[in-house]
């Protein structure tokens, strides 16, 4: 009975080191994954600040483009109605 006893506090006892090892492991691991936390939130911003300046960048391209556009479209109509009226001999 001794015996077993022994082997029973000696297996806890190894059981506890384990656990220990574990404990250690777990809050290095927790150490890594909030630095890793910090690390993702930094390059999220400085995204998320580039995504706004590139956006602003696009708006002004396309409101840019819209006048460009108006002012072609003006031209052809008023270069067919040219047209148009020489044609008709109205000019």
């Amino acid at each position: 009975m001794e015996a077993r006893i022994a082997r029973l506090e000696s297996d806890v006892a190894h059981l506890r080191t384990d656990v220990v090892d574990i404990k250690i492991d777990l809050r290095a691991l927790r150490d890594k994954i909030d630095a890793v936390d910090t690390k993702l939130s930094e390059n999220i911003e400085k995204l998320s600040d580039k995504l706004g300046e590139t956006k602003v960048s696009l708006e002004r391209s396309v409101a840019s483009a819209k006048i460009w556009m108006l002012s072609l479209l003006s031209g052809v109509g008023a270069a067919i109605l040219g047209a148009m009226a020489r044609g008709f001999g109205w000019i």
